[in-house]
């Protein structure tokens, strides 16, 4: 066995995991393991500015390549601060290794008040994480790293945090490295394939509702074959969108943002095939039978009482129930729903719903990215109507924050869904107070070369904010005014190209010329409040 530092470890074993990035913030319990990144040349190592991009980045990596994306930074408060992308991931099932720092192994637990000591800080994640380690010799360190990515690719995909204290990053001592594993996707049972199946062949109108599972299962090829033999719409969820193409016949975009009633009212669809979704919000279902189809069993039926649940990867129990229709239904067999389809997508997209300037705005960005470009949807109001509105093509091209709606997270993650896809465009639509979170990270995009566009909507509020205040609480504002920097000034401070674009033509220009510059660009986009997406 070779001897070698925990920290050679560590890294050893991360690049046979298959890590080839970690985004990091570097401090004085980590020296030992960047001292053994020297070693490891495979490893990039990307300096953010704060800690709170460098899960956030991690998140954006993940999400636009399909494996495990690595974030790194010193404990206590360095944790704290990276929590707010571990909530985004943790929403948006994502695959995020935390590699963190510890105080002294043998104070942990003391309470003595250590540099950066949180007791206990593993506690404070807990709830934002599938699971945590704590290395304290150098010979786990391999067995740790193999048993998180275990935890990572089986099962959820969700956050993973491994720590290990200073002395046994600098620890010598013998150790065994663990070449990187497969792991089957889990199938389902025969029997449940096979009332799944009766179930869905004895719809007369069945719909299918895509979420995040079939993203992360890559199982987009699968889906549409079966709604094809169903001859069964397509809707996702935010999360889903880019399950299908959006130009597809049979497909009816995503769901609306607050209520959406394509399963309650005409067509009348009888059963829905919910795949790799949560269905989060039951009240949008009319009592329909539901048959849903999920890597956590945890989530079969947890919303809806009227569910068959099955168990099992997206892709994989597609695959079977397609298999088992194909006994019964042959291709083409059912009446085509695409006129149908259209009809509904037109009343879907009725004008009522589709408010000014948000609509134009987003057609000229939709109009200036390429069909595989990836864009990122901040919490901001185009980001808001950009989750039910934004056309997507291919999976793995549209990224939200979840559930755990995070203000700021939007340009960090772009920068990770860039290292990520290099040659794609990558746009964050972005608010201004929401982009002053991590407007730092425009040197990390500079310094490392990570060629991302920034759109900032500046209004000079919290426009959301402002709005329900203005419009609920008889225009009594509280909080919600912001004294903003010269944006395009700032930019240019950073390096960056800074442009100011007024209205959806020059802001369609500007996108298309920073998309052919390849290089960091910032593009402000002067509005003022803007009606609420959020109707219907």
């Amino acid at each position: 066995m070779p001897t070698m530092t925990g920290g050679q470890a560590l890294m050893r074993s991360l690049y046979l995991e298959g890590v080839r990035v970690i985004f990091g913030l570097p401090g004085v319990q980590l020296y030992h393991a960047l001292d053994a990144l020297n070693d490891v040349p495979g490893i990039r190592f990307i300096t953010t500015r704060h800690e709170q991009a460098t899960t956030y980045m991690a998140d954006g990596y993940a999400r636009a390549s399909g494996q495990v994306g690595t974030a790194l930074m010193v404990p206590g408060p360095g944790l704290l601060n990276a929590s707010a992308g571990l909530s985004t991931a943790y929403s948006a099932s994502s695959p995020v290794l935390v590699v963190c720092g510890q105080i002294e192994r043998d104070l942990i637990g003391v309470d003595r008040g250590m540099l950066h000591e949180v007791n206990d800080q593993q506690d404070a994640i807990r709830p934002v994480t599938k699971y945590v380690r704590r290395i304290m010799a150098t010979e786990e360190a391999p067995e740790a790293v193999h048993e998180a990515f275990r935890q990572l690719k089986t099962g959820r995909p969700r956050p993973v945090e491994v720590e290990m204290p200073p002395e046994t990053m600098a620890d010598p001592g013998e150790v065994t490295l663990i070449e990187s594993e497969g792991y089957a996707r889990p199938a389902a049972s025969d029997e449940q394939v096979a009332e799944a199946a009766r179930i869905l062949a004895g719809a007369q109108r069945p719909l299918i509702w895509a979420g995040g599972g079939v993203i992360s299962s890559e199982g987009s090829q699968p889906l549409v074959r079966l709604a094809e033999r169903l001859q069964a719409p397509v809707i996702t969820t935010a999360e889903g969108k880019g399950a299908i193409d959006d130009r597809h016949p049979l497909a009816l975009g995503a769901l609306r943002l607050r209520n959406d009633p394509v399963a309650k009212t005409a067509p009348n669809f009888d059963v829905i095939l919910a795949v790799g979704t949560r269905l989060a919000f039951p009240a949008w279902l009319g009592g329909q039978r539901v048959v849903q189809i999920d890597i956590d069993p945890e989530e079969l039926g947890r919303n809806y009482e009227n569910t068959y649940g099955v168990a099992g990867d997206a892709r994989t129990v597609m695959e079977q129930v397609d298999a088992k229709l194909a006994e019964s239904i042959a291709p083409g067999s059912r009446p085509s729903m695409a006129d149908e389809v259209v009809a509904l997508r037109k009343r879907r997209r009725d004008t009522a719903l589709t408010p000014e300037p948000q609509e134009s705005l987003l057609a000229a960005v939709r109009s200036a990215v390429p069909d595989d470009g990836i864009l990122v949807s901040g919490m901001t109001q185009l980001g808001y109507y950009a989750r039910a509105f934004w056309p997507t093509y291919e999976p793995r091209t549209f990224i939200t924050s979840s559930y755990s709606g995070n203000l700021g997270y939007a340009w960090p993650t772009a920068l990770g869904a860039k290292v990520a896809q290099p040659d794609r465009p990558v746009v964050a639509l972005c608010g201004d107070g929401g982009f002053l979170f991590n407007s730092q990270e425009l040197a990390t995009a500079v310094q490392h070369g990570i060629n991302a566009i920034a759109v900032v909507f500046n209004d000079n509020a919290y426009g959301n904010v402002l709005r329900d205040q203005v419009n609920r609480f008889d225009g009594r504002v509280v909080g919600a005014e912001l004294h903003n920097p010269d944006f395009v000034k700032l930019a240019e401070a950073y390096g960056v190209k800074g442009i100011r674009a007024e209205g959806p033509e020059a802001l369609e220009s500007a996108l298309k010329d920073a998309i052919a510059a390849d290089a960091p660009a910032l593009i402000e986009v002067p509005v003022s409040m803007m009606p609420t997406p959020f109707e219907g």
